[in-house]
């Protein structure tokens, strides 16, 4: 039976850190407050100078696990792009990420699940690998999110939390009758709650897409959050879906080696583990130094916990989980074979 087994990650990061205190500088805040309501300490920010959209961030980690896994671009059967902060309205990352890996019929999938991204995402390769669609496929989550944040004390709720960064994983199909790979997914959405987390503009169901007559600092064009709605939810529903998931695959909360979830609170994920009674260090945490970066959250995460051997070794079992805009939220399984 084909399994979907993880051959090689990366990640890329700009090299601008911006700590609390240079938030400071231009809106109401402080370090204690961010801390204390977050868990981060900075995050890294694209520049003027770096001119560079999510693609080139992907591009960079993208490079680095296929390097990892020993392969080259022409490799890839296909290529998927999680990303909520497109380079362009149109076409996909996707496409632009292969044009940089100068590939040129590679075909590639763009998804707009956020938070959830890499979880869509890897359930998605999963059965492209399954059905023998493709063997080998490069999933990746890459964001900037700092040219489209409000930076100012209005919207210092939001900005504070979101950092630029990019993240990927080499999956390749195996055959194999051992119960390892992508064990079991667990995915939801539910619309009802799409406007606790949102960018609104520009906007299809305008008109006019940008407005004449608003302003260029509107609000509406800058992410909106409903954060104790989201937190709200998180606390609730990722104990929720680690229990479905856990239950498709037929194991306990004592088998897993640890959680990787997405790092969007650091409030949340400590709530998350004392929810289901897990020890502390069972949960890996990294949002201190990245802040959230959204689809390349799990994967960078992931990424870091292998390579300070939190996580790899033969039989060790990780959870993935994540909630986040839409509302989308799912968990899932993968063993190391």
């Amino acid at each position: 039976m084909k399994k979907s087994i993880i051959r090689g990650s990366g990640f890329f990061v700009p090299p601008h850190i911006v700590t609390n205190q240079d938030l400071t500088e231009f809106m109401d805040t402080s370090d204690e407050w961010i801390r204390q309501r977050t868990g981060i300490h900075q995050r890294h920010w694209i520049t003027k100078e770096d001119a560079c959209g999510a693609s080139d961030l992907a591009t960079q980690a993208a490079r680095m696990a296929l390097d990892k896994a020993g392969w080259q671009p022409n490799d890839l059967d296909f290529i998927i792009f999680a990303t909520l902060s497109p380079d362009i309205m149109f076409p996909g990352g996707g496409c632009l990420l292969a044009r940089n890996l100068e590939l040129d019929s590679t075909p590639a999938l763009d998804i707009r699940q956020q938070c959830t991204g890499f979880l869509y995402g890897f359930a998605t390769a999963d059965s492209y690998i399954k059905s023998g669609l493709a063997s080998k496929v490069l999933l990746v989550g890459a964001e900037v999110h700092s040219s489209g944040l409000d930076k100012s004390t209005r919207g210092r709720d939001v900005t504070v939390i979101f950092g630029d960064g990019a993240a990927a994983i080499c999956i390749e199909a195996v055959d194999t009758d051992e119960n390892v790979g992508l064990i079991a997914s667990a995915l939801h959405a539910d619309g009802h709650f799409a406007d606790t987390l949102k960018t609104e503009l520009p906007a299809s169901n305008l008109f006019k897409r940008l407005p004449d007559d608003l302003p260029i600092d509107d609000p509406r064009y800058y992410p909106v959050m409903d954060g104790p709605v989201i937190f709200k939810k998180a606390v609730r529903m990722l104990p929720k879906v680690t229990m479905e998931v856990l239950e498709k695959a037929g194991m306990n909360l004592s088998d897993i080696d640890l959680v990787v979830p997405h790092q969007a609170n650091k409030r949340i994920n400590q709530a998350f583990g004392q929810f289901l009674k897990l020890p502390e260090d069972k949960i890996f945490h990294n949002i201190e130094k990245y802040g959230n970066t959204t689809a390349a959250s799990i994967p960078l995460a992931l990424h870091e916990a292998i390579e300070t051997g939190r996580i790899g070794n033969s039989g060790d079992v990780v959870l993935f989980a994540a909630l986040g805009a839409g509302l989308t939220w799912g968990a899932s399984l993968y063993k190391f074979p």
